[in-house]
């Protein structure tokens, strides 16, 4: 029988590694194609591995809890197909000179300016705070050095910024002169946190892995980019009239619910045709203006988190194609049957604060993206209008749209004519459309 490598898939652009969180095989199982082997987690997303192909599993290469690089090889099987196939999908994995049993490839981890998932003690290490270390000039010596104060002694964050900043405390001061101390240093006791006692009564929550990410992708934008949020107040009258007539219409034909974030979609879609900038992301000194509208919705989950899926080409679809794929994507979100795909290439990014009734926020930016839109909640009130006869005192549908930029690339002009125009699509709604 012939060995073939299960590897570790890309789950998505950016994604260079995932974690093994639960095995669904064991050495010795007889397996099929499909089958399932793996559930993996990434910064991202949850999914699992199947099987290419049939056969029996001969090892696992990895235990659970282990993070393993995209390409790496994490079991083998050992199958019926010919020696030649095997040999060609060797990748990370190769033929020891004195056997012919198939052995992991072991890493070159000499160099110490190599900063990995996980040291020689066995400790393992985040990709922000592997990042972290990477840019402060830290050997995977030095870090395997620190105390940690995370789950199974873990170096968290505040760990490796107080150790940080002891370190600074003794090297020799700079002058601005000779070169500017980094904004780590600066936030540091700011970001640094007590220990606190729970007291009786007091309900402690252990932190989901999820809620974890989203913390740690929140203190990274607000640590990236410059964040200015602009507010407006829009008239949606025309909107909300025009789905209240159209949405039994769409319900009884379509079997669907009709609701306002495929209109708000909508508008963003061609507001973004028309000012490109706001469609962009920043790579190093280089700002990457985006052809493709992929817009990403932030849907809330049932346990509270948060993710956010991706409509794909929204400046292509049709009303009732974005009104489809908003319900597909939420209902799909909430069931976590999300794929990896279906989270990632976001260029711009839609939170719908209305939802919870919430009148406006200060959004965060999704990166790498440079601008987030925030719809409040839709409330009747009496505004002035304006006429030709004259202004009038009349009950309108009002919201607010909030949108928070990246200043370092957005300029306050540029920001305040997107969410202008944004308004301008929802104020001049089509009432006579039928969907």
């Amino acid at each position: 029988m012939a060995k073939f490598e299960i590897i570790m898939p890309r789950l998505g652009e950016s994604i260079i590694e995932a974690t093994i969180t639960k095995w669904l095989i064991s050495p010795g199982d007889k397996i099929s194609e499909d089958d399932p082997l793996a559930e993996i987690a990434t910064d991202k997303v949850d999914s699992e591995i199947p099987s290419p192909v049939e056969g029996i599993v001969e090892k696992l290469l990895f235990q659970e809890g282990d993070t393993v690089d995209v390409g790496k090889a994490i079991a083998l099987i050992q199958t019926a197909t010919n020696e030649k196939a095997s040999e060609e999908s060797t990748g990370p994995i190769e033929k020891s000179m004195d056997s012919s049993e198939i052995v992991p490839k072991k890493e070159n981890h000499e160099s110490e300016n190599l900063i990995i998932s996980k040291g020689e003690s066995g400790r393992f290490y985040s990709p922000l705070v592997r990042n972290i270390a990477k840019k402060e000039g830290l050997t995977m010596t030095e870090l395997d050095s620190i105390k940690g104060s995370g789950k199974e002694g873990r170096v968290t964050k505040e760990d490796l910024i107080a150790y940080l900043t002891e370190r600074k405390d003794d090297e020799p001061s700079i002058g601005l002169e000779d070169g500017a101390s980094s904004g780590l240093f600066r936030s540091a006791k700011i970001l640094s946190t007590n220990e606190i006692k729970a007291e009786p009564g007091d309900e402690v929550i252990e932190i989901s892995r999820l809620r974890r990410l989203i913390f740690d992708h929140m203190v990274e934008s607000k640590e990236t980019s410059v964040h200015v949020t602009s507010i407006a107040e829009f008239d949606v009258t025309n909107v909300v009239n025009w789905r209240e007539k159209q949405k039994k219409i769409f319900e009884d034909r379509e079997g669907e619910k009709l609701t306002f974030t495929p209109i708000f979609i909508w508008a963003i879609a061609r507001a973004i045709k028309d000012f490109p900038m706001i469609n962009a992301s920043l790579s190093g000194n280089k700002i990457i203006v985006h052809k493709k509208v992929n817009i990403g919705m932030a849907t809330a989950l049932p346990d509270g988190n948060l993710i956010v899926p991706v409509i794909k080409n929204a400046d292509h679809k049709s009303l009732i194609g974005l009104a489809k794929n908003v319900n597909d994507l939420a209902n799909r979100a909430r069931r976590n049957k999300l794929l990896p795909d279906e989270i990632k290439g976001g260029t711009y990014t839609l939170t719908n604060l209305g939802t919870f009734d919430t009148l406006f926020a200060t959004p965060i930016i999704n990166q790498p993206q440079v601008a987030i839109l925030g719809t409040g909640a839709i409330k009747k009130k009496p505004v002035v209008v304006e006429t030709e006869k004259g202004d009038n005192i009349a009950i309108r549908s009002m919201m607010y749209l909030s949108m928070s930029y990246d200043h370092r690339i957005i300029d306050g002009a540029l920001g305040g004519m997107v969410l202008r125009q944004i308004g301008r699509y929802l104020e001049s709604w089509d009432v006579t459309q039928t969907i």
